[in-house]
């Protein structure tokens, strides 16, 4: 991972950005999803959705040039398979982040333990609030 500031020589960054574009389409992340169960023909990927073929086909080949996909050609079927190691560089990338969050949210649960939260007090059913007015 290059430092901060720093220009990136190896192209890390843009695989990096091509990765995160991938990743930001929900209907990509659902292709994913269905790839974790195992390979699967562009037939039986694009069941699920309300879009024609030649659009998961392009969903699909977005995928594909982010490293995330393969495909397999035989005859007129093509067949898909999730590839796992540009989610683990993802993983990679964001592992500094995961330590900062980790003591954020240990910070708050010390926070949260010292104050617990004051019982609520209810007003009766029924009763509408003063809106401010001493009685006017």
């Amino acid at each position: 991972m290059e430092k901060v500031g720093q220009p990136d020589p190896s192209g890390e960054d843009e695989r990096l950005s091509r990765l995160f574009r991938a990743l930001s389409d929900a209907t990509r992340r659902s292709l994913l999803s269905r790839l974790t169960l195992g390979p699967a023909k562009v037939t039986d990927l694009a069941r699920p959705f309300r879009m024609s073929l030649p659009a998961v086909s392009k969903h699909l080949k977005i995928l594909e040039d982010a490293g995330l996909v393969s495909r397999a050609v035989r005859g007129r079927v093509h067949r898909l398979s999730l590839s796992g190691e540009p989610l683990r560089q993802v993983e990679i990338w964001l592992d500094p982040f995961r330590s900062y969050w980790e003591a954020t949210f240990a910070g708050l649960r010390r926070d949260l333990s010292a104050h617990p939260p004051r019982a609520e007090r209810r007003r009766p059913r029924g009763r509408r609030l003063d809106s401010g007015r001493n009685g006017d």
